[in-house]
């Protein structure tokens, strides 16, 4: 919805000063489909040039998700913490063996049964599995294992903003693929210079409208949803930070609720659960562990 205000905005305020001045919109029309050819088609032909194809792949992925918005919410964040609560209790209470096959299977654990969106995002499950996983063979060092976790974050991350690297790159070039289009127009301008000046000025107004492209589509189109993009990748990573916090202050020997409420510190302000709203979290999941049996 806010992307499409927001591209609503561009439009009318753009072409609307353009009416407002006295332009004439069919010199635009008339140039824009040739002119789009020239600029998009270079584009995407240097997007799939300069990149993999999994990237290109990704690329998509990524846009759609800007126009789907974030996938996370408060109550995501807030299930989030009662789940590696949960999990933490249960290591601390039965050991290695009382939490194995809860890792070794989540998609069949009822632990992490109750939280379905969450087992649906397998990287972070994939994530939470490994390092408690790692604990249950006595990887003691909490320094090691925040550092190990750490690396893997960043490696990720990394990966996943590729697409937005390269959403960033082609904006970048659009304005000089605008000069290109603009150029081409100028050459057939010139190879008609033998005609009358209205219809000189019509072409020379066309080989602009090149330039005009290139530039509105880097600064108000292709720019903003690779800045878009940025955040939302910035944001799905803020649930692994919070995992690494809650198991590190675990490692460290921190009781489970300390480590938990550490880890509600690293939430995003806009989403974190108040103390009170963790704490009522926290009690429905100390029941329900408490209810199953021994």
């Amino acid at each position: 919805m806010l992307n499409g205000i927001g591209l609503v905005v561009i439009l009318v305020c753009v072409f609307g000063s353009f009416l407002m001045s006295g332009g004439n919109l069919t010199v635009i029309l008339h140039a824009l489909p040739h002119e789009m050819l020239a600029i998009g088609g270079a584009a995407i032909g240097a997007f799939v040039l300069g990149n993999s194809l999994a990237t290109v792949k990704k690329t998509w992925a990524g846009v759609m998700r800007v126009f789907k918005g974030p996938r996370w919410t408060d109550g995501d964040y807030r299930d989030l913490l009662a789940l590696l609560f949960t999990l933490l209790a249960t290591f601390r209470k039965g050991g290695a063996t009382a939490i194995e096959s809860h890792l070794d299977m989540p998609q069949n654990s009822d632990i992490f049964g109750r939280y379905p969106k969450l087992l649906g995002d397998k990287g972070l499950i994939e994530f939470v599995c490994d390092y408690l996983r790692m604990m249950t063979v006595n990887f003691e060092d909490p320094h090691q294992l925040a550092e190990a976790m750490e690396g893997d974050i960043e490696r990720h991350h990394a990966e996943e903003l590729l697409p937005q690297q390269s959403l960033q790159m082609m904006a970048d070039g659009l304005p000089a693929l605008g000069i290109v289009a603009a150029v081409l127009g100028v050459i057939k301008t010139m190879s008609s210079i033998d005609q009358p000046t209205e219809i000189l000025g019509a072409m020379i107004g066309g080989a602009l409208v090149g330039t005009f492209l290139g530039v509105l589509l880097a600064y108000c189109l292709v720019g903003p949803i690779a800045s878009k993009l940025l955040q939302i990748v910035d944001g799905d990573f803020k649930p692994y930070m919070i995992v690494k916090t809650a198991i590190t202050a675990h490692a460290q020997g921190l009781p489970t609720q300390v480590a938990i409420e550490l880890a509600r510190r690293m939430t995003p302000s806009n989403y974190a659960p108040s103390f009170s709203q963790l704490e009522a979290a926290l009690d429905e999941a100390k029941d329900e562990l408490h209810a199953k049996p021994a």
